[in-house]
């Protein structure tokens, strides 16, 4: 039954990505899907996006240290979701195709080239993070090695992702939400209520506990939550939407569904890790499957965790690989840029491959990744969206200075060094703040000290 499931989704994944690669007649469609979707597929493509094997994995291998706290991995999404309505309308009505585009508009031309090319960079991270998790899922439900997992998942994603663009991508998300959700809320209702009793309890490990500080949240939000107020892959669903009031509905369905979903999916995790203590990740839900779970549902789940995979690694190669296309045109709706940009799918894609078979950790992938991107870029982000005074002399020196200080900030807390890590991190954050703002309240300060002299020089006339 689990097989013949498997088959079928992937049957049918077959068919639209066929039927996606027959409808795509511009670069525009590829990128952009046409620029006319609805609501539905909007939300069903931003929360498959976010709902990645990197999230759902990731909050499973932790709910065994932090219980009920390891909530907050999907709540920081929705709050930075919540983070992101004010500014959505503004961002789908100025942006085109993707992020570095939209920096430039502000920054000037040399910022968004630096940004076209940090950006990849950091996102080789993320496609990795979801490669591990595609081979976790594969090594506990097919006894595959690492090594076959790594290859098949990556392969799929390539193909995938090359075919059929963002019209296949699209078009399946709605499809892989309904078994996200489908397959995670299936099995917390499965799962013996006879048990619960031996559950820690959710007053005494929620909002914090002994493994989780408020201080972690901070960091979490900073580094993380931050990267769906400003976020390459989160922009390129919005740029898709037929309209602006499209993109604010969809954002904030999906931050809405979040908030239930964190607390189901770490009762699940937590679950997993009390009756079958020292299985992390995706082996603690296969030994909730073989007992709890009939083959129907095991099959669901194991869909499931194979869409949240799929539509994140698709979503951000695809994105990566455009980003990258824009080093070399500036507008890359052109048969040029398509070619190229296709090109770059493939190295992104097997460069991921390489990192995910000496990086194995999903949460660590994820993270090192997000926290460069968000120590580069979130600030002069903000600033500029947010209409703050800003000053573009310093961005790119902003820009390198935070990303640097950030990783090595968040290198230092995964190798065993979390002060001094942590100090480092918000440093970064500071400092691209300090070049950010700081010359601009200058500048300012000096005009009104000239308008104070010509004023008095005018009455003295």
């Amino acid at each position: 039954m689990k097989i013949t499931i498997l088959i079928v989704y992937a049957l049918i994944l077959f068919l639209i990505g066929i039927y996606s690669y027959l409808k795509i007649k511009t670069p525009f469609d590829y990128f952009l899907a046409g620029k006319k979707t609805g609501v539905w597929q909007i939300s069903g493509s931003l929360l498959a996006t976010i709902l990645g094997g990197s999230a759902i994995l990731g909050t499973i291998g932790l709910s065994e240290s932090q219980s009920w706290a390891s909530a907050w991995y999907i709540l920081a999404a929705s709050l930075g979701l919540f983070g992101l309505l004010p500014i959505v309308r503004k961002v789908y009505k100025q942006g085109k195709f993707t992020l570095p585009e939209l920096i430039g508009q502000y920054y000037g031309e040399p910022a968004r080239k630096v940004t076209s090319l940090i950006i990849p960079v950091a996102w080789l991270g993320i496609v990795a993070a979801q490669i591990i998790a595609g081979s976790q899922i594969l090594v506990s439900f097919f006894d595959t090695t690492y090594t076959t997992g790594v290859l098949l998942t990556g392969v799929v994603f390539i193909v995938y992702t090359y075919i059929g663009g963002q019209v296949s991508v699209m078009k399946t998300d709605l499809f892989q939400a309904f078994f996200i959700l489908a397959g995670v809320v299936l099995t917390a209702l499965l799962i013996p209520s006879a048990n619960i009793s031996k559950i820690p309890a959710f007053t005494e490990n929620f909002p914090f506990n002994a493994q989780y500080s408020p201080f972690d949240l901070f960091i979490m939000i900073l580094t993380f939550s931050s990267t769906f107020v400003v976020g390459p892959d989160i922009y390129s669903r919005v740029f898709c939407a037929k309209d602006s009031k499209t993109a604010f509905r969809s954002v904030l369905i999906v931050a809405l569904i979040l908030i239930p979903f964190a607390f189901v999916l770490s009762y699940v995790g937590i679950y997993a890790a009390t009756f079958h203590s020292g299985a992390q990740n995706s082996s603690a839900l296969v030994n909730l499957a073989d007992v709890y779970l009939p083959e129907w549902a095991s099959g669901i789940l194991v869909a499931a965790l194979i869409s949240a995979v799929l539509s994140t690694a698709s979503t951000t190669l695809l994105t990566a690989s455009m980003i990258l296309s824009e080093l070399f045109h500036k507008d890359i709706n052109n048969q040029k840029s398509f070619k190229q940009t296709k090109l770059f799918l493939i190295a992104v894609g097997v460069l991921s491959m390489l990192i995910s078979l000496k990086v194995t950790s999903i949460v660590s992938s994820l993270l090192l990744a997000l926290s460069f991107y968000s120590g580069a870029f979130i600030i002069p982000m903000v600033a500029a969206l947010f209409n703050l005074p800003y000053n573009k002399r310093f961005s790119i020196a902003a820009m390198l200075t935070g990303g640097i200080f950030a990783l090595s900030g968040k290198l230092l807390m995964t190798f065993n060094h979390p002060e001094i890590g942590s100090v480092i991190l918000i440093l970064g954050f500071a400092l691209n703040a300090l070049l950010i703002f700081l010359p601009f309240r200058k500048n300012i300060v000096i005009s009104q000290l000239e308008k104070e002299k010509e004023n008095r020089e005018k009455r003295n006339r």
